[in-house]
C-alpha cells in the first residue's frame, strides 16, 4: 500500500518515533478512536461535545482542515496556538526529515503532544485514511468505532468493500470495545468478524437506530451518526461516566464547519463520495434551504464526479463544476475528460471565482460542495470567515 504522495510503504513507525521522542504523550490521557468512510468527523465531534458537556477537558483531532491547519487540533473549543504549532514543528523537524514522515503523520504527533501539554483528560481521534496503517492507530483507545464502509480511496485501501472493511477494522484491539455503526449487513459482518478476530468485544448499533433528540447538525444521516455517538459514549462510560442530560446537551450543540453548513445565502457541504452526496441530496429535500438552489461542485481526480453530479442534478436548479486551485496537481480533476457526460447536467468552468459570481447572481441559495479543497477555497474568500466556528 503506497503512502499518499510517495512510493514508500505505509507504516506506523514514523509516528511512533516522533511520539517516543516526545515521551509518548498519547499515554497521558484516555482516547476514543473513530474511523469509517462517511460520518466519522461528525461522530467524533458529537462525542467530543458530549464529553465536554460532561465536564471533561477534551481534545478533538480531525482531518483534513478547510482553511487553517490548526482546525485539526482543538481543546475545549480552542485550537492549538500558532506559536505552539511552530514550537512542536521545530522540535520534531529532525525526526520528520530523518524518517520521511508525511504531513499527516507529523500533525498527528503534534496533536497528541499538544493535547498532553494542555492537560486533556480525554481525546477523540478521527482516523485519517483507512485505519490499520493510519498514523492515528498508534493510540491505545478506551473505545474504537467504525461508522460505515463505502467505496472510497480505493487506490489506497483496496478495490472491494471486503478489502476496505479489513483496513478500517484494523483499529480494533484486543479487549477494547469496538462500536459497529455500519447499517449494511454485508459490510457489518465483515467488520464484526475482523474485530472479533482481533479480540475486541463488539457493540452493534442497530440499522434502524436514529437519535431523536435536538441536533444542530442537520439531516437524517446526522441522526444516525448521533446514535453511533451515543453507543460510543455508553461503551466509554465505565472509564468516563456521563449522564443522559449532559450527552443530550452536548449533541444539541455539536457542530463542525462544512457539514450542511448555512452561512447567509451560502450552504457548504464536504460530501465528496457517492454515499456522502446521496446523504446531502436527501438533506436538501428534508431541510430545503429556501428559494432556488444553485450548486458549485468541485471534486478530486479519484472520485466518481459523474455519478455525484447526476445525484445532485435531481435536487439543484443549476450546477457549475470546477476544480479547486488548492488541490495538489496530481489530484486535480481533468474537467474536459468527462465533459460529454457532465455538460447536459452542468456547466464546466475552471475559474472558481467565475463559478461563484454566476451561481450567486439572483435570488436563492448557493451550495458549495465536494472536496475539502473546494469548500475551504470558497470559505476563505468569505469576509469574516472564522474556521473555528
Amino acid at each position: 500500500m503506497p503512502r499518499l504522495g510517495g512510493g514508500a510503504k505505509w507504516s506506523l513507525e514514523p509516528t511512533r518515533r516522533m511520539l517516543a521522542d516526545l515521551g509518548d504523550p498519547q499515554e497521558r490521557f484516555v482516547t476514543v478512536h473513530i474511523g469509517g468512510t462517511n460520518g466519522k468527523g461528525s461522530v467524533a465531534t458529537m462525542v467530543y461535545a458530549a464529553l465536554q458537556a460532561s465536564g471533561y477537558r477534551t481534545g478533538l483531532y480531525t482531518s483534513p482542515h478547510l482553511v487553517d491547519v490548526r482546525e485539526r487540533m482543538v481543546v475545549d473549543g480552542i485550537p492549538i496556538g500558532e506559536d505552539a504549532f511552530a514550537v512542536w514543528t521545530t522540535r520534531l523537524r529532525p525526526i520528520i526529515e530523518a524518517s520521511g514522515a508525511s504531513f499527516f503523520e507529523a500533525t498527528t504527533a503534534i496533536a497528541l503532544a499538544d493535547f498532553a501539554a494542555r492537560g486533556v483528560e480525554v481525546a477523540v481521534i478521527e482516523v485519517g485514511l483507512g485505519g490499520r496503517l493510519d498514523s492515528t492507530n498508534v493510540v491505545c483507545p478506551a473505545v474504537s468505532a467504525v461508522t460505515n464502509v463505502g467505496m472510497d480511496h480505493t487506490e489506497f485501501l483496496g478495490d472491494t468493500l471486503a478489502e476496505i472493511a479489513l483496513e478500517k477494522a484494523g483499529i480494533a484491539k484486543a479487549g477494547v470495545p469496538f462500536v459497529l455503526g455500519d447499517p449494511d449487513p454485508a459490510t457489518a459482518d465483515m467488520l464484526r468478524c475482523a474485530a472479533v478476530g482481533a479480540g475486541a468485544p463488539v457493540m452493534e448499533v442497530p440499522a434502524e437506530a436514529i437519535y431523536a433528540g435536538p441536533l444542530r447538525l442537520q439531516g437524517r444521516h446526522q441522526r444516525k451518526n448521533a446514535a453511533v455517538a451515543v453507543a460510543i459514549l455508553e461503551a466509554l462510560r465505565p472509564k468516563l461516566p456521563t449522564s443522559g442530560d449532559a450527552v443530550a446537551a452536548g449533541l444539541a450543540r455539536a457542530w463542525l464547519p462544512g457539514r450542511f453548513d448555512h452561512r447567509g445565502r451560502w450552504l457548504f457541504d464536504v460530501a465528496h463520495n457517492v454515499a456522502g452526496v446521496a446523504a446531502l441530496a436527501e438533506a436538501l429535500v428534508s431541510h430545503p434551504p429556501g428559494g432556488p438552489v444553485h450548486g458549485v461542485l468541485g471534486f478530486l481526480r479519484d472520485k466518481d464526479a459523474v455519478a455525484m453530479t447526476r445525484e445532485l442534478a435531481t435536487v439543484l436548479e443549476r450546477i457549475w463544476v470546477t476544480c479547486p486551485s488548492s488541490a495538489p496537481a496530481h489530484r486535480r480533476m481533468d474537467l474536459e475528460s468527462f465533459a460529454a457526460e457532465i455538460r447536459p447536467l452542468a456547466r464546466i468552468e475552471p475559474d472558481l471565482d467565475r463559478c461563484l459570481s454566476e451561481a450567486a447572481d439572483g435570488a436563492g441559495t448557493v451550495l458549495v460542495a465536494g472536496s475539502f479543497h473546494t469548500v475551504g477555497d470558497v470559505m476563505a474568500r468569505l469576509p469574516g470567515f472564522r474556521p473555528f466556528g
